[in-house]
């Protein structure tokens, strides 16, 4: 675990900006952060291509592209994602389709015989139910998921052990990172299926919108939640793609925890919603608390630098000038 050792042949990622890198689901929330961090960094030889360009649960497919394409380097961001009501609904989709990806993905990366590295994005979701807070790498595999997604953490953790089989057996240097709840432009602020955050963010425009007297927000507002802005992780992943070669998963979180009603209160004001917050104890609060133990990356040298409010600030301009301008 750790670092590739000066012996390496080969030069570190970010001394190769001229290496061609393949982001894999560059218009999703995280695929997207990584391919402008890449470009921002100077990097010249980013290959990305759309789902109706290439279907990654194609297997045939995807090693035509490595064939043909042949990338140094490869981050694995694309999956498919869904809230509660879809991961019920559609399981076969969720561990079908996320299985497909990341076997074509990662086999071929092997095949192809010019990638140097390979880095799979996971989930916090990976994580058993009752996991100890915060929650720690270890933890992987020590008690039962959530049920409600758990088609896609088993898909996610198959990932997860598919990259540590192919570096055990055939040396290829393919990593895991396991972000936390991440937020950002390209967030998904869709009425039935988003998460808590882009969720509040459109609920308080709308009643801002429409002189709304009160936003009613489900439980007591006690739970804890982190999260970390999805420009964060992007930086992240460069990091992990520049110095890491362990065969271990790594956690990315922001370390630091906000209740449910400081972030409502947090969202509120950032919108500049005038009316009044109301609490529904009556609904459910969902899990108490939720923190990942990002101790291991962090002692690795890299921190999270956007604050909570400014990456609200914006997510929030994002969505006016996006989803909002887009309705009209």
């Amino acid at each position: 675990m750790g670092t590739v050792t000066p012996a390496d042949p080969h030069p570190s990622f970010l001394a190769d900006k001229g290496g061609r890198v393949f982001v894999a689901g560059h218009r999703g929330l995280v695929g997207s952060a990584i391919l402008r961090r890449l470009v921002s960094l100077g990097f010249t030889d980013v290959v990305v291509r759309t789902h109706a360009e290439l279907d990654l649960t194609r297997q045939a497919a995807v090693e035509a592209f490595f064939a043909a394409e042949r990338p140094r380097y490869v981050v694995l961001a694309a999956a498919k994602v869904g809230g509660i009501h879809a991961n019920s609904t559609f399981p076969a989709d969720f561990i079908a389709a996320n299985l497909q990806i990341q076997t074509n993905v990662v086999d071929a990366a092997l095949r192809c015989g010019s990638v140097r590295k390979l880095l799979f994005l996971g989930s916090s979701c990976i994580y058993p139910k009752f996991a100890p807070q915060p929650i720690p790498e270890g933890s992987l595999l020590s008690g039962p998921l959530e049920p409600t997604n758990e088609w896609y953490a088993v898909a996610k953790i198959a990932g997860i052990k598919m990259c540590q089989a192919y570096r055990i057996q055939h040396g290829l240097d393919a990593v895991s990172a396991m972000p936390t709840n991440l937020y950002g432009p390209q967030d998904n602020f869709h009425p039935e299926n988003s998460h808590v955050l882009p969720a509040l963010i459109r609920r308080f425009h709308e009643a801002k919108a429409t002189n709304a007297p009160e936003v009613v927000v489900w439980g007591s507002g006690s739970p804890l939640r982190e999260f970390l802005h999805v420009d964060d992780l992007a930086d992240a992943v460069i990091f992990l793609m520049d110095q890491y070669s362990g065969l271990e998963h790594v956690n990315v979180g922001s370390g630091s925890e906000v209740t449910i009603k400081e972030l409502a209160e947090l969202v509120k004001e950032v919108v500049g919603f005038q009316g009044k917050l109301v609490w529904d104890s009556t609904k459910p609060d969902g899990t108490p608390r939720k923190l990942m133990d990002s101790s291991k990356i962090h002692g690795m040298g890299w921190k999270p630098k956007v604050p909570l409010k400014e990456g609200l600030v914006e997510t929030y301009k994002w969505y006016v000038e996006n989803v909002i301008a887009d309705k009209k």
